[in-house]
Parts: structure tokens; sequence; C-alpha cells
């Protein structure tokens, strides 16, 4: 039986002083045995936790009492074993980075699309589908008709939005990413663009191919996740990729077969990115893990994207 709880969520809103936040928050979650982090921002709150059923819901009602955060929204899966090493309550100038000033989803958003009506817009000719994530996750799964910008970051997303801005302008725009942070951000800063009709997956990408069976569905390939499973399929099943933690790209079966994918160290992405030094530090990490695995440890600093698939989710 899979006793972990994990739940993902985040909200935008207006935390006028975070910093004053963050220490009454860490000392009330850790009353309650729980691991993971939570992003503190003026922005709003971001952040996955695991704990018992008790402890996540004892987080939950904590997350929501916060100033102008009852409307908070999370998500939920189960692990096998605990899945973080220590608990975090960080302060950062975004929840999400985007590096552009005075964008506030919490006053102006697009139009929240439910993933039952996201087949109707995005397959409607006057739409323009616009993949909200980065370069290499849009390369194992996007939608049917979706642009890929082609972004190596999310900071990168504002420049190529404001080059296309004339095209945008002319017809709807529909955007999705993994769990519906990211292209929530970018419909605001559309709107603050004076592109109006805007529209974004509710729920994101997760929600989606976990509520529209495969038969109906405009999904095509894997969704990437940044955790521990690397990537998942309809239903939310495991996928086939795993991860090259020398790079953290995910990697399919064909790709481990390659004579550049040495477990922990390389793979075809980065074999030409990292130096003989940096690979060498790798595989001292790598030996490391392993032995750590061996002995039914979890090795110290391994974060929640680096655990094995053999303690994946169950959702």
């Amino acid at each position: 039986m899979n006793d972990i709880v994990v739940a993902t969520f985040y909200h935008f809103t207006c935390f006028k002083d975070p910093a004053k936040l963050r220490k009454p928050l860490l000392a009330q979650l850790s009353e309650h045995d729980l691991k993971g982090t939570v992003l503190l921002a003026r922005e709003g709150l971001n952040g996955t936790l695991a704990g018992s059923r008790v402890g996540i819901d004892a987080a939950l009602d904590i997350l929501r009492a916060l100033p102008n955060s009852m409307q908070l929204e999370h998500k939920e899966s189960h692990a096998k074993s605990m899945p973080f090493y220590r608990l975090k309550v960080r302060l950062k100038k975004e929840i999400v980075t985007m590096g552009v000033p005075n964008i506030d989803p919490s006053v102006s958003v697009g139009t929240y699309v439910a993933p039952k009506d996201w087949n109707v817009l995005i397959s409607d000719p006057e739409t323009i589908v616009i993949d909200s994530r980065n370069d290499f996750e849009a390369k194992i799964g996007t939608f049917e008709r979706a642009i890929n910008p082609g972004t190596t970051s999310f900071s990168d997303l504002p420049q190529w939005l404001d080059k296309h801005r004339a095209e945008l302008k002319k017809k709807k725009v529909a955007m999705f990413c993994t769990g519906g942070i990211r292209c929530e951000k970018a419909t605001s800063y559309l709107k603050g663009r004076g592109i109006d009709d805007v529209f974004h997956l509710k729920g994101g990408i997760l929600q989606y191919l976990k509520s529209i069976p495969e038969a109906e569905s405009r999904w095509r390939g894997e969704c990437f996740v940044f955790d521990y499973r690397v990537s998942v399929k309809h239903g939310l099943e495991l996928g086939e990729y795993e991860q090259c933690h020398a790079c953290r790209r995910p990697v399919n079966a064909t790709g481990r077969a390659s004579s550049t994918f040495v477990a922990g160290v390389s793979c075809d992405n980065c074999i030409d990115q990292r130096t003989n030094e940096q690979r060498a530090r790798y595989a001292a990490r790598q030996t490391q893990v392993k032995l750590a695995n061996e002995r039914g440890e979890l090795h110290i600093g391994k974060t929640y994207e680096t655990v094995k698939k053999s303690n994946a989710f169950n959702e």
C-alpha cells in the first residue's frame, strides 16, 4: 500500500511581505512530519509536499489560511516511499520565473478552458495553439497543431511572443503547459500586451491526460514531468523515458541504447556539452548513489526528480 500522499499546488495572489510569512509557515508545516518545498514570492506560492494523509490535509489548511489563498487548488498522487529529503520554505522573486516585471495573473489572466472543452478550441483553424513549455519538453510530446517556440527556459517565451504579436492579435490564442502555472502566467503577459482573446488549459496537460480518454485525445507522445516519473502517458501511466542525471533531459529506450549513454554521466543530449572533468565528477556521484541504493538509503542531496522509478507514483 502506498502511504505517502504527494500534493502539488500553486496559487497566484498578492503577498505584500512574503518574507514575514516564511518562518511561521515553516514552523507550522514542520509540526506535521512533511517533506518538500514551498516557494513564496510577492506573486503567490508554488510547491510540492509529501506526507501522511493527515499531514497533507493539515498542510493544505495551513496554506489556504495564508492571505488571499483560500482558493488554492492542488493535485495529489501517491508514493511508495518519501520522495524528499527535507522540508524547505524558500523566498523567490517569482514562483515561476518569467523575468518580466509587473505581470500579475491574480489581476488579469486568460480564459480557463476545461479539458473536456479543449479539443474543440484547439481544432478551430482560427485558434493558434502554443506550447508554453521548453523545447526539450515539447519534443517528446505535445498537442496536435501546437507550435513549439523552441525556448530553453520560460524566461525566453516573452521575446518569442513579442516577435509574433501581430499574428497572435488576429486570432484566438490557446496556451498550455504541464500543470497550468506557466501558461497561466503567459496569458497574463499577453493580456498586458493587448492580446485579449487568450485561453489556457485548466489543470494543464496532466489534468487533460488524467480525464480525457485516449481514444478522444488530441495529445501525441508523452508528457515530461519534473519528478522521478520523468514522463507520463494517458491516464498518467508511467512513460518510457528516464532522466539523464548529468543534463536532466529525458532519454528514451533508443537514447539509452546509444554508446554515449552512461547512467548518471552522459547521454546524446549532453555528451558534447560537458568536460571530461565534469563527467568524472558525475561518475563519482553515481557510484555513491549506487552504493546508497544497495544499502537501502536515500543518497544525501537526492531530490524528488532523481529518486528511482521503482519508488514512483501510483496515480
